[in-house]
């Protein structure tokens, strides 16, 4: 199952059905719509139209086309299902910022939801059986949706029947409100986290001393061989990897010898020499990139507060973390998005501790000069996903083979401090791989179940997916023969966008008279 190739097969027989000569591809924000085209048909420009739509069409939206079609000039429609982002081979998104009022679905964005899933499901060709998170109604409602167009189109889903079916796995992002609170160290995860990955580009307009060819710039993993090579590497490793190009080509041209010491001395490097920039367009690309990576990591003091945010979602030393978080939040250098962040993790994991401490770190935020906005939030998170909405419980493990693990990894180290979190996805798709994931917290959709474990998994998480749940999809796809996964969700998520998705879901209103609360009670003590 690959997501990209499917739309890029789309993409090609578009344009080998169309013909020879010279193409015009019309289309507006999104994609071309039926009163568009029908405006478009009533004068046409050009002497022939090849339409093509990105998903299921309805009868009367082609007999009011044929309708318009007075000139006859429309040779072909037809429906390729790419109504979606491919961002990676395993890894899709809908764009969507916002789906849920409240606990409930935006009946608008359910719709473009359901129509977005269903083509996912059409171009990899897949008719599978469902599962959704007991704990949301908002995943049980997306199934049903989902399995009534199936049944209706159930013409398009007749597929070559697999031994072991497909499985469609629906979650919902309340389920683990840490994960896209954390900051990354792997390439991908960290450029979409401190810069902002937007359909592949990402704007460095802002970095100082920018070059005006170098104000946005493309990461695509299909265009870009060390992109592809690189993108689910720690930081550390991409700029031994930059440092590495450039010292190949140095040996080349032996004249051109200069010490690469650091960051700096890569941009100094691409900068002197026009000649390494011309053939390596790609590297200076990335030397920018990380460059700036760099510059906001040391500006941030990020490596301190990685560490502290690593510490509050796995290890359970709430005395420490209480410690560490107050320390931070007296740093200058800490931005008050970052010291937010603590806190919110803080609330999140100690929301029923005894000796819960959340009102006086409410105050050093404010002490802080931490904008209202900011500490509202804190509240908001809990909110969204906190202890009473969750289905699971994302910090004690739960049985005896469970806390063994922990204990056991605890006695070996970890390897990297950075990245010791693993999402709850992990969890969920081990128990799902092993046949083990529990049917009283995940049931199936009508009466259809898997009796074998399933081999083809697409997982959909409602409020947005990120990038360290889309890399233990392409480890569990590396290290599991005979098992393929693809993850979605209705978009991927940095912080501050999975703020924005909090926001959105209007609870944060909701929770205004716990936040006036903890306020209150914070200027007492």
């Amino acid at each position: 199952m690959n997501v990209v190739f499917a739309v890029k097969q789309y993409i090609s027989k578009m344009i080998e059905d169309s013909g020879p000569g010279m193409k015009v591809l019309l289309m507006d924000k999104e994609t071309e719509n039926v009163d568009s085209l029908i405006q478009e048909l009533r004068r046409p420009k050009y002497s022939v139209y090849f339409i093509y739509f990105s998903n299921v069409i309805s009868k009367s939206d082609v007999k009011s086309l044929a309708e318009a079609d007075e000139q006859e000039v429309v040779a072909e429609v037809q429906e390729f299902y790419g109504d979606y982002i491919a961002v990676n081979p395993h890894l899709f998104s809908l764009n969507i910022l916002g789906c849920c009022q409240g606990r409930n679905w935006d009946p608008a964005q359910l719709s473009r939801t359901t129509q977005g899933l269903t083509a996912l499901l059409l171009s990899l060709k897949k008719c599978p059986v469902i599962r959704y998170q007991l704990s949301s109604e908002a995943a049980k409602t997306l199934a049903e949706c989902v399995k009534q167009v199936i049944s209706k189109e159930y013409e398009l889903f007749e597929f070559r029947r697999t031994e072991v079916p497909p499985l469609l796995l629906i979650l919902d992002r309340c389920d683990d409100a840490i994960t896209p609170l954390l900051n990354q160290w792997t390439y991908q995860a960290m450029v979409h986290e401190l810069l902002g990955i937007n359909n592949n580009r990402i704007d460095l307009s802002r970095v100082p001393g920018i070059s005006k060819d170098l104000r946005e710039v493309v990461l695509s993993a299909e265009n870009d061989e060390f992109y592809a090579n690189n993108m689910h590497l720690n930081f550390a490793e991409i700029g031994s990897n930059i440092k590495n190009l450039m010292e190949d080509f140095q040996k080349k041209k032996p004249k051109e010898q200069q010490k690469l010491e650091s960051i700096a001395d890569m941009k100094a490097f691409v900068e002197n020499y026009p000649q390494f920039k011309k053939m390596s367009g790609t590297v200076s690309k990335h030397v920018t990139v990380v460059g700036e990576l760099s510059r906001l990591v040391s500006e941030r003091n990020l490596l301190e507060v990685s560490e502290v945010e690593q510490e509050l979602a796995c290890q359970n030393d709430h005395s420490s973390a209480l410690q560490n978080v107050k320390r931070l939040l007296q740093n200058p250098k800490v931005t008050e998005f970052d010291a937010a962040r603590l806190v919110m993790l803080y609330a999140l994991h100690y929301e029923r501790h005894s000796s819960n401490s959340l009102p006086g770190l409410l105050v050093d935020l404010r002490n802080k000069g931490v904008s209202e906005k900011y500490r509202k939030l804190v509240s908001a998170v809990v909110e969204y996903g906190g202890k009473r909405v969750r289905g699971s419980d994302l910090f004690s493990p739960k049985d005896a083979v469970a806390i063994t693990k922990q204990f056991l990894k605890g006695l070996k180290g970890v390897e990297n401090v950075y990245t010791q979190h693993q999402p709850f996805l992990h969890e969920t798709l081990d128990q799902l791989i092993k046949g083990k994931l529990k049917e009283s917290l995940y049931p199936y959709v009508g009466l259809s179940t898997l009796r074998d474990r399933p081999q083809d998994i697409i997982v959909f998480v409602i409020g947005g997916t990120t990038y360290e749940e889309a890399l233990t999809v392409y480890n569990l796809n590396r290290s599991t023969p005979g098992v393929r996964i693809v993850l979605g969700g209705t978009t991927v998520h940095n912080t501050k966008s999975f703020l924005e998705e909090v926001l959105a879901s209007g609870l944060h209103s909701r929770s205004k008279e716990s936040s006036q609360a903890m306020s209150r009670s914070a200027s007492r003590r």
